[in-house]
């Protein structure tokens, strides 16, 4: 990585929030695990947790912008998909609330930043 990298990043499974998995785990379990020094991106790069953020407003690489843009939206097709099958545990308008909260963020990525 080019320690001159202005740009903040999007994490290569972007919809995971791992600090969000993190908290859970710690509201629950009162495990705490650490978070990664470097993590994968979108664009291919390593780069410091700190330099990613999953606010499509704060993504300044375009790369990664595009990135998360395709991710969120292949995450609301999944997920309407598991709304749709028999015996789900989620109601197809639960999963349809989640899906459209995904196409948001899909939509606010791809408006550039």
């Amino acid at each position: 990585m080019d320690d001159a990298d202005p740009h903040i990043h999007v994490e290569l499974s972007a919809p995971r929030h791992d600090a969000r998995v993190r908290d859970l785990l710690a509201g629950t379990f009162g495990l705490v695990g650490d978070l990664p020094e470097d993590v994968a991106t979108g664009c291919g790069l390593r780069v410091p947790y700190a330099m990613t953020s999953p606010r499509p407003e704060s993504v300044t690489c375009l790369t990664c912008r595009e990135h998360g843009h395709a991710q969120h939206l292949r995450l609301a097709e999944q997920i309407e998909r598991l709304g749709a099958m028999p015996g789900a545990v989620v109601t197809s308008a639960e999963a349809g609330r989640v899906a459209e909260h995904h196409r948001e963020l899909a939509r606010r990525f791809g408006e550039g930043g």
